[in-house]
């Protein structure tokens, strides 16, 4: 039985849930005001509890549900459209992006261009191809015909308004680079990564309060919408999509190699960044490892958190820590089959810690704001896992894995307040589900930590 928050998500988009249904033979429609949807063959007059147990084609009843989940970016990214000629949205491949764009711009025509016959069409003849679309249109995967954005250039340039294009890509290189060549000043760089708990906490009570059945599970959108073991989902997703982008970016000669280092990136998740002994461990040049990292970051499947740095007379350590953009994938990579091989996994606080971060990271970007975010340690072992900057405003955020609540561990943000700079909060992060004010700062858990800041 779904709870309110299915309930009410289903009623907030009727009217796709009765296309779906329509296609399988519906003979009465549900509309908003009304309290019950007839099904043939139904055996009660309960809509929801129907709705749910309704076997005719009951997974693509769960996908249509899935994708009614709103996104917490769909503010700033009609806020852009309204403000740009052109908007690009990046993202991991499955983070959501056509589901979003669609949903925002059910006006616009939409174009596929990994389709083969659309991409060919777009790049042999992109003038009559911008034809078809005279007042804008969504271009998906942008990456796949970079060359179709000089043209789009000229058409936003001659017509001279906002809200005409909305361009996507997975690969940030390809992107980025066909965008800041052609569409400088003309559009607007929006993030999308997959779910975060402000968008999902609510909606999946069948994985309970399990903190480690999330940190197994990821937040891919489609392993939710259509109930995929994240085992076989997230092993399909690394064959397939990363190692199909990064083939294409990269001339990457020994996939077995690069498979070795990409479960040696997972086992170092939350750690310093050091190339020499990523490469040495591997098998590879340092050169290659650091191209290597750079061709993960740039199709959304790791990133690097900055050390924070200050202009005091202290010994700071100056290399980035490596996060994965996904705990999900980490946990894939690290040969985790089920959520309970978690529970006593020496790298559980690691992927714990990864997915706080994340989490942060998700916050601002649906927020339309720059990352903002590095880490402080010491010569000394003085550490605070993460310092969210927020105009001169500093918050301090510590992460403990941990069900129960210590005072030591306080330790770190307490000495950065006193001895390096003062902080406007200090918030503990624990894997426990009491949240509280303390003297020494704040006490909460993943679910409620965006609302602190």
């Amino acid at each position: 039985m779904y709870t309110g928050a299915h309930i009410y998500h289903l009623r907030r988009a009727g009217r796709m849930i009765a296309a779906v249904c329509l296609a399988h033979g519906v003979d009465e429609l549900w509309t908003e005001d009304r309290d019950f949807l007839r099904f043939p063959g139904f055996r009660t007059r309960n809509p929801i509890a129907e709705l749910v147990q309704f076997e005719l084609d009951n997974s693509k009843i769960h996908q249509y549900h899935g994708y009614m989940i709103p996104r917490k970016i769909e503010t700033h990214v009609k806020s852009m459209f309204s403000l740009y000629p052109v908007i690009t949205i990046t993202g991991p491949r499955q983070s959501g992006k056509t589901t979003l764009v669609k949903t925002c711009f059910p006006q616009l025509p939409y174009r596929n261009l990994e389709h083969p016959e659309t991409r060919q069409f777009a790049r042999e003849d992109p003038i009559r191809f911008l034809r078809t679309v005279p007042d804008g249109a969504i271009l998906d995967e942008i990456q796949n015909a970079p060359e179709l954005t000089s043209y789009i250039q000229v058409e936003v340039d001659e017509k001279g308004k906002n809200g005409l294009f909305v361009l996507t890509g997975s690969r940030q290189f390809n992107v980025m680079e066909a965008v800041t060549q052609s569409l400088a000043g003309r559009t607007a760089i929006i993030k999308l990564l997959p779910f975060s708990f402000e968008e999902i906490g609510d909606l999946y009570p069948e994985l309970g309060k399990s903190t480690d059945e999330y940190l197994f599970r990821g937040f891919y959108p489609r392993l939710y919408e259509q109930k995929i073991d994240p085992s076989v989902g997230l092993t399909d997703y690394i064959e397939t999509y990363i190692e199909r982008d990064l083939r294409q970016l990269s001339r990457i000669q020994d996939l077995l190699l690069f498979r070795k280092f990409l479960k040696l990136c997972a086992g170092r998740t939350g750690q310093l960044l050091n190339f020499s002994h990523l490469a040495e461990d591997t098998g590879i040049s340092h050169k290659t490892a650091a191209e290597w990292i750079s061709l993960l970051e740039a199709s959304f499947i790791v990133f690097r958190l900055p050390p924070f740095f200050a202009n005091i007379n202290k010994r700071l350590i100056k290399s980035p820590k490596l996060y994965f953009y996904d705990t999900g994938l980490a946990a894939n990579l690290l040969g985790i089959e089920e959520p309970k091989q978690i529970e006593s996994h020496p790298l559980r606080g690691a992927l714990f810690e990864n997915m706080v971060i994340s989490e942060v990271l998700k916050y601002r970007y649906n927020r339309g704001r720059k990352e903002n975010l590095s880490f402080f340690r010491d010569a000394k072992g003085h550490e605070v896992d993460l310092l969210y900057h927020s105009g001169n405003d500093l918050s301090l955020v510590e992460i403990k894995s941990a069900g129960t609540m210590r005072k030591e561990f306080f330790k770190g943000l307490e000495y950065f307040h006193d001895s390096i700079k003062p902080a406007a909060k200090k918030i503990l992060v624990y894997d426990g589900q009491r949240s509280e004010n303390r003297s020494a700062g704040t006490v909460t858990n993943p679910r409620r930590l965006t609302s602190l800041l």
